[in-house]
């Protein structure tokens, strides 16, 4: 199994144990805000069991993240094909943290890890990353990276940023 370690955070495998805490977040209208629809339970735990399948046939997907003194888990970040419908192709970075995990630092230091991870074990020339353009919180952890805006979009009515780091 492949596992992403920092100072802080674990990421892994997703756990049965998993699935209540990521059902309530994503039935959490604030950590839903620039995703779209609130999820259901079923919802939730078949994106769980998309993301295990991706970690284990193509060895990066989203991993469950907890924090390494507790043990807790608070979300997932990773690495994953980019949607059909966006006008670039290529692998996206993402994270999805619980408001309680929040103004942490969590996403930074897991998405730097991944950053890492994609460059160096998988050889990915560039990393892209897709919010909406209301999403200034996700693009401040973006410029925290070095990634810089590429293009801009409509995808169902809603207006997207594309960032870019290079290799």
């Amino acid at each position: 199994m492949i596992e992403i370690k920092t100072s802080r955070l674990l990421l892994r495998s997703w756990r049965d144990a998993d699935l209540d805490p990521w059902a309530e977040m994503n039935a959490d209208p604030e950590v839903r805000a620039h995703l779209g629809p609130l999820l259901s339970r079923e919802q939730a735990a078949a994106s769980i069991r998309y993301f295990q399948e991706g970690i284990e046939r193509d060895g990066y997907s989203f991993w469950a993240v907890e924090v390494l003194e507790t043990g807790e888990f608070i979300g997932m970040a990773g690495l994953d094909a980019v949607d059909e419908e966006a006008p670039v192709d290529g692998v996206e970075i993402g994270w999805r943290l619980a408001r309680s995990a929040w103004g942490h630092g969590y996403a930074t230091e897991a998405a730097i890890a991944l950053l890492d991870y994609g460059f160096e074990q998988l050889g990915l020339p560039e990393i892209l990353s897709i919010t909406t353009i209301d999403n200034v919180r996700s693009q401040a952890v973006m410029r925290r990276l070095g990634m810089e805006p590429l293009t801009e979009f409509d995808e169902d009515g809603v207006r997207q940023v594309v960032f870019r780091k290079a290799r």
